[in-house]
């Protein structure tokens, strides 16, 4: 029963960072004309639709009542720190180095869920995480960047508020729903971006409502996606999945962009792959 529960958090995510890839490839295409706090409120707003609806479609209104009301104000907060800093980040640094940091996360969520959850960490998640991990610095080679540089500090801001969210995500599963998570962090983060935004707000244009309403199903289902993920399964566990973003990433950029992955990139892709195959089939020898 525990490894089909495992099992089923980590199709919940890979499920989303599909979608997370999808959305942050909407995200791209909109920051050509807005503020990227502007954009990540358009994307809360959006999804808030959704996810209301879901809820009560589901009759589970009553659900959504938040128990720790504290932890989802700091977990808000610390989503919202964490988006300013990865936009900071980009903008004094370049991407290869900004993501480098940003892919040592899943390490940082298994080494506090020890101690902060009592997660157990066998030597196979840990040898997952490290092999996908070397996939990615293969596929960015960061060893060419600028590591002195002031993006890479706040690229490590980032990394860090990722990490604890994550696992204040697992511990508040404890006690609210699902629903409570999902709802409270995109209403949240709605508003606080919002406030950001309102000194560099640009009009939205007709021709990108298209756009914006698919960020509000691709963010929703992400977010209800991730807090099952997280929720079924220890951070161990499903992290390693979290690199799959970048293969996303890569497929996503041959269709939309034109842009061809180099050898390097397939050879990185192949070992991410290698080690995720490997997770699920511990999980199922297990079962």
């Amino acid at each position: 029963m525990r490894s089909s529960q495992h099992l089923s958090g980590i199709v919940a995510m890979i499920a989303a960072v599909a979608l997370f890839a999808g959305m942050d490839a909407l995200l791209k295409l909109l920051a050509g004309h807005y503020g990227p706090m502007q954009v990540s409120c358009l994307r809360g707003v959006a999804s808030l639709p959704f996810v209301v609806a879901a809820i009560l479609v589901r009759g589970r209104l009553a659900r959504v009542r938040p128990v720790n009301v504290r932890l989802h104000l700091v977990r808000a907060a610390l989503s919202i720190l964490m988006l300013w800093c990865f936009v900071m980040a980009v903008r004094d640094s370049s991407l290869a180095v900004t993501y480098s940091i940003f892919m040592f996360a899943p390490l940082l969520v298994v080494a506090l869920a020890v101690p902060v959850l009592g997660e157990r960490a066998g030597r196979a998640q840990w040898t997952a995480v490290g092999v996908g991990l070397v996939g990615v610095l293969i596929m960015i080679a960061p060893w060419g960047g600028d590591w002195g540089s002031r993006g890479v500090l706040y690229a490590a801001i980032a990394t860090a508020c990722y990490a604890v969210s994550v696992v204040m995500m697992r511990f508040l599963s404890r006690t609210d729903s699902t629903e409570s998570m999902v709802f409270w962090l995109t209403l949240l983060l709605s508003v606080g971006t919002g406030v950001l935004a309102l000194a560099n707000w640009q009009p939205v244009r007709v021709e990108d409502w298209p756009a914006i309403a698919g960020l509000g199903v691709t963010g929703a289902l992400g977010q209800y996606f991730i807090t099952e993920a997280f929720r079924r399964a220890p951070a161990a566990v499903v992290t390693p999945f979290e690199y799959t973003a970048l293969l996303w990433g890569a497929v996503l950029d041959l269709v939309i962009w034109g842009v061809l992955p180099g050898a390097v990139t397939l050879a990185g892709s192949a070992i991410v792959i290698a080690a995720g195959l490997y997770l699920i089939y511990r999980e199922r020898r297990m079962a």
